[in-house]
């Protein structure tokens, strides 16, 4: 099968709810890096509480709690790029394995349509995992360049290259967790995508309530409001 006879395979239905899933996919990505100054993302917040934590550590002495932040950071990196390694391949065994496919769509609908097709549909969730399995290790690298960074900031506070390798830190660590938050966006939308075994309108269902999930936990979450809010400390 060839990349040009793919519209022929698939239903205009299928096509509109596959181009809908990507579309939402790349703008809504991008509306989260890119907010408008009034409304901005928690992505963005956080971008700033990082900037911050590199400032703090450098009068932090000994710096070993910044350390432990970041092998924790690169743990759960590490533990999501392992995870995708695990679902790609089962995913390459069933693409596979026609018959088993084939089986399942006669399960799931009465019409599961062309076994290829099948395979097409979980060859998607596949790229996005492998897109989610490429961000979470640039991540972890990006951790691991982060720590060096880290580690070249000198001890002496007045140092004139104290605060700029903060800096150089700080934009590091937060080009890390914006690819980590990268990975994250694929494996859900490679859930969502899941959906297209039932029909192009349960990816299309599956696709709006992906989005808006993503949707409100980077702009109208409960945590967002504390990220935002001014509290006063507790007095004694």
């Amino acid at each position: 099968m060839s990349i040009t006879s793919l519209p022929a395979l698939m239903s205009p239905l299928d096509l509109a709810s596959l181009g809908l899933l990507i579309a939402s996919f790349v703008l809504l990505g991008w509306w989260i890096e890119h907010p408008g100054a009034r409304r901005p993302s928690v992505s963005i917040i956080m971008a700033d509480y990082r900037r911050e934590w590199m400032r703090q550590m450098v009068t932090r002495d000994p710096r070993i709690f910044d350390a432990t932040i970041l092998t924790n950071l690169r743990q759960g990196t590490s533990f999501f790029a392992s995870a995708c390694m695990i679902a790609i391949g089962a995913l390459l065994a069933a693409v596979g394995n026609a018959d088993t496919l084939e089986g399942v769509a006669l399960e799931l609908t009465l019409d599961g349509g062309p076994t290829t097709l099948w395979q097409v549909k979980l060859i998607v969730v596949a790229l996005f995992l492998t897109h989610a399995f490429l961000k979470f290790v640039w991540a972890n690298r990006l951790y691991g360049y982060c720590a060096v960074v880290m580690a070249a900031v000198p001890n002496n506070i007045d140092h004139e290259s104290a605060y700029s390798r903060a800096k150089q830190a700080a934009e590091i660590n937060i080009r890390a967790a914006w690819n980590f938050n990268r990975g994250l966006r694929a494996i859900y939308y490679s859930l969502g995508c899941l959906a297209w075994l039932l029909g192009p309108y349960g990816l299309m269902l599956a696709t709006a309530m992906v989005s808006y999930l993503i949707w409100e936990r980077e702009f109208s979450s409960r945590p967002r409001k504390i990220l935002l809010a001014d509290i006063p400390a507790e007095e004694s």
